[in-house]
């Protein structure tokens, strides 16, 4: 069993940073894949940045320029730099995780925390 242990986050004015944190640890082989995920009220979580064990990485058209991710592989964490951050940022954000363990490779969820940015 693995787990996603999310940090950071909270209420932050528009323009402000906000940086967020998510370590797996359990029965980890490797991490393929590590990524950010969003879900605002009333709406479908959508995809913000991923990162892979390589560290190529992908972003949200919505967030290029604003956002980072990044990842220790050593200590099976990622980071989500969000700067300039707009109220439309506003969401609960949710790490994921591709993990390969010695049984099979599985797909996991943190467990989200609200990022709240006032206008």
């Amino acid at each position: 069993q693995v787990q996603l242990v999310e940090s950071g986050g909270g209420l932050v004015q528009a323009g402000g940073s906000l940086r967020r944190s998510c370590a797996a640890s359990g029965s980890i082989r490797s991490i393929n894949f590590m990524a950010w995920y969003r879900q605002a009220p009333g709406k479908q979580r959508e995809q913000v940045a991923t990162i892979t064990n390589r560290g190529n990485t992908n972003y949200a058209d919505s967030v290029k320029g604003r956002f980072t991710i990044s990842r220790d592989n050593a200590k099976n964490t990622v980071w989500l730099q969000m700067d300039s951050l707009k109220p439309e940022d506003t969401a609960v954000y949710y790490c994921r995780a591709g993990v390969a363990s010695s049984i099979a490779n599985t797909v996991y969820w943190g467990q989200g925390t609200q990022v709240t940015v006032s206008s």
